[in-house]
């Protein structure tokens, strides 16, 4: 089962996130339903993929008390891709999705990363690090 961070933001908080602390602002509180949420579906067994951000530290924290206090494991997939890739994905996605173009864009990226911490191994379960450079992308479009 996947949970996006994005799809329950803009149902719950329509036309409300209009910039970064409005989006810090929704999503702390968010979190305690969809920590409750996940806890009760993981509980049957069903695997949960979540789509929220796990850039820091704290951020990591939080997922692993979710999953612990039900005896859950963690797996995190850690994509370790350069500034330019993520740029270029971010300007793809604008196109895709314009409206998104008031966050995923160069000001908003260059700011958020600021806060970025690269995971480490002892933080959760199991950490999957995924490489890849722009030249892999322009090589092969199916990854």
């Amino acid at each position: 089962m996947l949970i996006s961070e994005d799809e329950w933001l803009s149902t719950l908080y329509p036309n409300q996130i209009n910039s970064f602390d409005d989006y810090i602002k929704f999503a702390a509180q968010l979190r305690p339903l969809i920590k409750s949420h996940v806890q009760n579906i993981l509980k049957t067994g069903t695997n949960v993929v979540m789509g929220f951000p796990a850039n820091t530290k704290k951020q990591r924290k939080w997922f692993n008390c979710l999953c612990e206090e039900v005896n859950s494991e963690t797996e995190l997939i850690y994509l370790k891709i350069s500034n330019e890739l993520c740029l270029k994905q971010l300007a793809k996605r604008r196109i895709e999705q314009p409206s998104r173009a008031a966050f995923d864009n160069e000001e908003v990226f260059y700011y958020v990363t600021q806060y970025f911490e690269e995971p480490v191994e002892n933080e959760v379960t199991t950490l999957n690090v995924a490489v890849k450079n722009l030249e892999q992308v322009k090589g092969n479009t199916g990854n």
